[in-house]
């Protein structure tokens, strides 16, 4: 019989691949022999995975026939005897029960990269048969070439409409500039186009760090060494288990906020709707004369000249870690704290304050948003950004300007926000303060 396989010509699937593989495990020829079916597995999986060229006597002996790291291939030839076997049990399998199949495979001789290899069937058609299938070729090509021409011209016609289509949605898009929600453009107008894209500035927190291997002699010198023991939140931390020593030193470079860089998803968010991307920068990198020449916002109460030049000392004042209330109104505190759980010392409640402030040039904004944790940051940046969230301070703060109908420019916001399992819930306003030009 001639052969019926011939190596692929066309492409074979991973999936094709795979489902052979498995038809021949499953037979009868393997499906008794582990150790043989284990080797045409793991051979056929390596090569799968592109890793065929790594595939050798040692290798298989260590992975399929567990032998050690000392395996030498020219004393220990079962390897070479297994394949040989595996060879017989491929060639029954295609004679008997894989005689059908659509693929095969072979592990030729003296290699372990299984080839697969397509079906090419045999012509068994008659004389007759084949002077009919002449005869009727050309009328074959005939229909093949009309049923050909109409799909074209239908695909065609189809393009065609599509193209048109998009080309009008893109040119209305040109015409209709991209804008927000209503409840959300009243607060954020000064910072959307025509302005140029605003500059948002991320805190630089100092801190103490654990050193490591790879700090410098010079960093290590200027740490401070607390004992382990002294330190059992750490103790099932991935620090814990790797430094010997728990020796801390200062840093301002390799902290920013979580709060702060998680609201940073919701305001590029934002900007993203009107076609802006906002440059991203880090405090310490931004001078004073940077910020005063277009929109800026800065996040986290820690700025090294926020809480100095911008923050109005007649209205909420952020200092040491608490926010200050200089002329309390009804129902108001004079300071805000945060609240921890007696039990745990878990942070459970978080204020936050927004200030829009002027910049140099008028029509330019300073927006300011920080918590006194870094949970009030998040929360009140998601409160910013939510069209289910701000209309309650456009209300508030339409309630206090003269007309009644437009809110101040300039104004003072404080939020606060409950803190559960150290992720803030929802903001909810608790005054606001009007900033006089």
């Amino acid at each position: 019989m001639a052969d019926q396989y011939r190596p692929a010509t066309e492409p074979v699937s991973l999936f094709e691949k795979k489902e052979e593989l498995r038809r021949i495990l499953k037979s009868r020829h393997f499906s008794n022999a582990p150790k043989k079916s284990r080797f045409l597995e793991f051979v056929c999986e390596q090569t799968l995975l592109g890793n065929g060229e790594k595939l050798n006597e040692y290798l298989i002996g260590v992975e399929v026939y567990g032998r050690g790291s000392d395996f030498n291939p020219q004393e220990d030839p079962i390897v070479r005897v297994q394949a040989h076997e595996m060879r017989r049990s491929l060639k029954s399998y295609y004679e008997e029960e894989g005689k059908t199949s659509p693929l095969r495979i072979d592990l030729p001789l003296g290699h372990y990269v299984p080839v697969f290899s397509k079906a090419a069937m045999e012509e068994t058609t008659t004389p007759v048969a084949q002077e009919a299938q002449v005869a009727a070729a050309p009328r074959r090509r005939e229909q093949f070439h009309y049923a050909l021409i109409l799909g074209l011209a239908a695909t065609c016609a189809i393009l065609a409409f599509l193209l048109i289509r998009e080309r009008s949605r893109t040119e209305q898009a040109a015409r209709s500039p991209l804008r927000l929600p209503e409840e959300l453009e009243w607060f954020w107008e000064p910072f959307l186009p025509p302005a140029d894209p605003p500059l948002i500035v991320i805190p630089n927190h100092p801190l103490l760090r654990a050193a490591h291997d790879g700090d410098s002699a010079q960093t290590l010198a200027h740490g401070h060494e607390i004992p382990k023991d002294e330190l059992p939140e750490f103790r099932d931390t991935i620090h814990f288990r790797e430094l010997k020593r728990f020796v801390f030193v200062p840093s301002m470079t390799d902290f920013t906020a979580v709060g702060e860089t998680m609201g940073l998803s919701n305001l590029f968010g934002l900007f993203s709707q009107t076609g802006q991307k906002p440059r991203l920068l880090q405090s310490r990198l931004v001078t004073f004369e940077e910020i005063k020449h277009g929109n800026t916002i800065l996040l986290g109460g820690n700025q090294a000249w926020s809480g100095r030049v911008f923050l109005n000392p007649e209205g909420f004042r952020f200092q040491a870690g608490v926010i200050l209330n200089k002329n309390p109104r009804p129902g108001e505190k004079p300071f805000y704290k945060p609240e921890f759980d007696p039990v745990t010392n878990h942070l459970t409640l978080d204020y936050a304050l927004v200030l829009m402030l002027p910049n140099e040039r008028k029509e330019n904004r300073i927006l300011l948003v920080y918590g006194i944790y870094t949970q009030g940051s998040q929360a009140a940046i998601e409160y910013l950004t939510s069209a289910e969230r701000l209309p309650e301070l456009h209300k508030a703060l339409v309630a206090l300007s003269p007309d009644q109908k437009t809110p101040p420019p300039y104004f003072q916001v404080l939020l606060e926000t409950t803190v559960e399992n150290y992720v803030p819930g929802k903001a909810s306003l608790v005054a606001v303060r009007v900033v006089s030009n």
